[in-house]
């Protein structure tokens, strides 16, 4: 049997699944003997800030501010966001701590990718992804593209005129919409993230690379300088990737110069990560919560609001943390028949007349057409903002 299908089976509540990966956690930080600070974002949320943007900074200083150590891990699962705070996350944590190891074990793409190239080691397993760096730039509204092609349409068009001696007419509406402003905006987006992963891998991730494994001979404080440019270079190179929704994966990495630690070799080590990182998405599938940062003692969460999945409605009631019991509406998907959901947070508390108790097995049957209708997500998210179990009858 799966892990997956292991903890499916075992119907978790909202806090058993909090106690299952604070376990995993602790399992990691005792294979890698330091502490383990992860920040995660829910890629598959829509309509919610899951990018790493300006708002993680309090809660991303918060949990760090419970690591009293001279090392640290980062597990990281992001689509990305923007550099400028990854930039200010990276230098805070290495201010902080002389070591930190990167452990990605499912995505950390763009602003991720440049984050976790902050780390003195990287961890991924065969299914991880990093991915291009090429800077996103907004043009015309809502329109993002690649600052590199951009750059590279522009020259292109350039060089054309040259050779030719004259302007494609139907470049010029294009053209018309284009200053040097946005030029050099482009030019200074790239800058930024060549500028940071190959300053951060020149300062922490060859630190310690004093020998050639194939020769064995000395490496160079130029040699390093040159590897980390060439990294940086290619990882920002749109032409390479040709999306920057690319997955960039362990083989392509090395194939760059850049060692990584593949988590499989450590079967310890891979078991409580690919532990911890199920029980992470159970947790985001089966709540609204879409971000979480965490230490193995300590967490926030950062959780969607108004609707909770499965479209029922979550409670609005201001002193929802100290409510007794709670009342959701839901609707059967099949047929339409309304419910009034009553979840007691006490013992002995009487079902009021129209209510319906919340089922032991979490699934209410319709009774107009005996449609299965999972409660889980309902369950887990009232578990997660009242921080107290339900109490079925």
């Amino acid at each position: 049997m799966g892990v997956y299908t292991e903890y499916i089976d075992e119907n978790f509540s909202f806090q058993q699944l909090q106690a299952e990966r604070k376990k995993q956690i602790k399992r990691i930080e005792q294979i890698r003997k330091r502490p383990l600070l992860v920040f995660a974002a829910d890629l598959k949320k829509a309509n919610v800030p899951i990018l790493i943007n300006e708002a993680d900074k309090i809660p991303f200083k918060d949990q760090v501010a419970n690591i009293k150590s001279d090392e640290i891990d980062i597990l990281l699962e992001t689509p990305g966001g923007y550099a400028e705070v990854v930039d200010d996350l990276v230098n805070y944590l290495r201010k902080n701590y002389s070591k930190v190891g990167i452990i990605v074990p499912g995505t950390a793409k763009s602003a991720g990718t440049i984050f976790t190239m902050g780390g003195d080691e990287i961890f991924m397993t065969d299914m991880s992804a990093l991915g291009p760096i090429d800077a996103q730039v907004q043009f015309n509204g809502n329109n993002r593209l690649s600052a590199d092609a951009f750059i590279d349409g522009l020259d292109n068009i350039k060089d054309e005129v040259l050779t030719k001696g004259k302007l494609n007419p139907a470049y010029i509406p294009m053209l018309q919409n284009i200053n040097p402003g946005m030029i050099e905006h482009c030019k200074n987006a790239q800058s930024l993230s060549r500028t940071l992963v190959k300053s951060w891998l020149e300062k922490y991730k060859f630190k310690y690379w004093d020998t050639h494994s194939s020769t064995g001979k000395p490496v160079t404080q130029e040699e390093k300088e040159n590897r980390a440019n060439t990294i940086a270079s290619k990882l920002c190179e749109h032409k390479k990737w040709l999306s920057h929704g690319r997955s960039i994966r362990i083989d392509d990495l090395r194939d760059l110069g850049l060692k990584v630690d593949r988590i499989e070799d450590k079967p310890d080590l891979y078991d409580a990560v690919n532990r911890y990182n199920i029980l992470l998405h159970l947790t985001f599938d089966s709540t609204t919560i879409y971000k979480v940062y965490e230490t193995a003692t300590s967490q926030i969460f950062s959780s969607q609001n108004p609707l909770a999945q499965n479209q029922q409605k979550q409670p609005q009631n201001p002193l929802l943390a100290q409510s007794k019991t709670i009342n959701a509406n839901t609707k059967c998907p099949k047929c339409g028949t309304n419910y009034t959901i009553q979840l007691n947070l006490a013992p002995n508390i009487p079902i009021l007349n129209g209510n319906v108790p919340y089922p032991k097995n979490n699934i209410l049957t319709c009774k107009s057409c005996s449609n299965q209708i999972d409660l889980r997500p309902l369950r887990m998210q009232i578990e997660a903002q009242t921080k107290r179990p339900i109490i079925t009858q």
